[in-house]
């Protein structure tokens, strides 16, 4: 995953990634008087830590209600008798409750996922400043 996110960092900002290793330009694009070295500073500054963030569990993961099953007589030309109608309205009923329970459970979720991908980016241009310092 840090290979990844280490692509993605160069993705992001191209020249850090054909900087030379210690920071000076490559000989042919030195200017003719060079300016004085800047004294190497007393402490290094200290490495900044990303934690990389946490997706929600898989088992948090709603399941969608599933349909009642249409009875084969839905579809002939002379229908359904009175009975075999009534229990799939009355399934049909069972199944929007179902679904209307479903659709706050599935929007939290959702919140969550989308918290992680944005974390997600936060952690990556993290890195990337990280490497840049």
């Amino acid at each position: 995953m840090r290979g990844t996110l280490l692509l993605i960092a160069s993705l992001l900002v191209p020249g850090a990634a054909q900087a030379a290793p210690n920071g000076t330009p490559p000989a042919a694009a030195k200017p003719a008087k060079a300016a004085p070295a800047a004294p190497p500073a007393a402490a290094a500054p200290a490495a900044v830590t990303c934690t990389p963030p946490e997706p929600p569990p898989a088992s948090a993961r709603p399941t969608k209600p599933a349909l009642p099953d249409k009875p084969a007589c839905l579809d002939t030309k002379e229908g359904c008798p009175g009975w075999e109608a009534y229990s799939y309205n009355d399934a049909i009923k069972a199944y929007n409750l179902q679904a209307q329970a479903f659709r706050p459970i599935a929007e939290a979720y959702l919140q969550k996922l989308n918290a992680y991908v944005k974390a997600s980016g936060e952690y990556a241009q993290c890195e990337v400043n990280a490497m840049q310092k």
